[in-house]
């Protein structure tokens, strides 16, 4: 199955390469550093020893924070070496760790490239993050007994049914992982079926990161610059939400500003022509002005400000649920006390968005309609936001753990 499957990814090599140059029209660091993709590197690690982690994109860094500072922490001996896939997970990986780890892209799943990666870095330990499954790599790992986890494994139903197809492969992968760590005990039990061994379950990492301090006191900054108007955050936004949103007048509700946040920062513009060509009266958060009287649409076209936005905001919609992508991440917005409202498509975070729902910390919603109304009846009722206020600290308070669980399960 592993020939087969290699044989295929090396006929997909040019449309690899075609990707790059087709998302470089909208980001041009694809295009930035692609020897690394094929395993060519100029970073050195000397003789020290290197634990190497790897987290794909944006959320993935970000969920990373806890486990990576832990293991700095455990492990002061060791350098970490964070891998990325887009160029804004790297971006971000920057931002929040700098000269602290040292960091590439992963390369493609092609048999050479995974050994020249390896051979350059010679990780002492690998843990990949959340559903990171590369054949080629994990049987290369084995191969060299380099000990390689699956840790903040998630596996949604969608993807258990998608990876089900290729069921003699996928169970041969996951086999050959030191262990897997995952989220939930829904997450283990796919897993398991599709012939995993080793799995435990260590709970969401995403719980155990702190919102940074000088973001929120940011976001309370521009809280206060907003006046005595209510504010309604609509976070990592997806392609067709902005739409339903002007549709349902979500930007003209007496007294409140909306915030819109784009989930990738390539839409950012995009979102403003839709603004603009609707009429909608809106300013850019990267033009760094105080928000207008008049201004309908504060739009959040920054990087690594996301707990920044939490904490300006009085309620907050979790993006990618209204239409079926899955959902985004809504523990972030709980950490740091605000109410949140989801939409019906929620199953990247199944398990969190029904455990918020249940401690009083979310509210579903059924589709646009339903948001403006629940926002508007949850932005005129202080007392309901103050209960919902202390269920969201409380809940993610409640699941912290993460961190230490996955340290537990580390042996190298």
């Amino acid at each position: 199955m592993r020939v087969i499957y290699t044989l295929l990814v090396t006929l997909a090599l040019p449309f690899a390469l075609l990707r790059l140059w087709w998302r470089a029209r909208r980001q041009p660091g694809y295009l930035q550093h692609v020897g690394e993709r094929f395993g060519h590197y100029a970073a050195r690690t000397d003789a020290v020893p290197v634990i190497w982690l790897h987290a794909v994109s944006v959320g993935e860094t970000r969920a990373a924070e806890p486990l990576l500072r832990a293991l700095r922490e455990t492990y002061p001996a060791h350098r970490i070496l964070l891998t990325h896939m887009t160029p804004t997970g790297r971006e971000t990986g920057e931002a929040l760790y700098g000269t602290h780890v040292i960091r590439c892209y992963l390369p493609y799943d092609y048999p050479r490239a995974v050994a020249r990666f390896l051979d350059h870095f010679r990780p002492a330990v690998g843990l990949l993050m959340e559903t990171e499954i590369w054949p080629n790599l994990v049987h290369a790992c084995q191969a060299r007994g380099t000990p390689l986890y699956l840790v903040n494994a998630r596996l949604s139903e969608k993807s258990f049914a998608r990876y089900r197809r290729v069921s003699g492969l996928a169970g041969q992968t996951l086999r050959a992982l030191s262990a897997i760590a995952a989220q939930t005990d829904n997450d283990a039990q796919r897993f398991k079926a599709l012939g995993a061994t080793h799995v435990t379950v260590a709970g969401n990492l995403k719980f155990d990161v702190t919102p940074p301090p000088a973001q929120v006191a940011l976001g309370a900054q521009w809280r206060a610059g907003v006046g005595k108007r209510r504010v309604l955050l609509a976070a990592s936004t997806r392609e067709g939400e902005e739409n339903m949103f002007i549709n349902n007048n979500l930007h003209n509700i007496p007294g409140v500003l909306l915030m819109i946040v784009p989930r990738h920062p390539q839409r950012f513009d995009d979102v403003a022509a839709l603004l603009a060509q609707h009429g909608v009266s809106y300013q850019r958060r990267s033009a760094n002005e105080a928000v207008r009287e008049h201004t309908c649409v504060l739009l959040g076209d920054s990087m690594g400000e996301m707990a920044a936005y939490y904490a300006a905001c009085d309620v907050a919609f979790i993006g990618g649920s209204l239409l079926p992508f899955g959902g985004q991440n809504l523990i972030e917005a709980c950490a740091v006390g605000k109410p949140v409202l989801i939409g019906p498509h929620t199953y990247n975070f199944a398990q969190a968005a029904a455990c918020a729902v249940a401690a009083g910390a979310a509210l579903r919603v059924t589709d646009s309609e339903d948001l403006r109304r629940q926002a508007t009846a949850l932005l005129d009722n202080p007392d309901a936001i103050a209960r919902m206020r202390e269920a969201a600290l409380a809940f993610s308070g409640e699941h912290r753990g993460a961190t230490r669980r996955v340290l537990q399960a580390i042996r190298f």
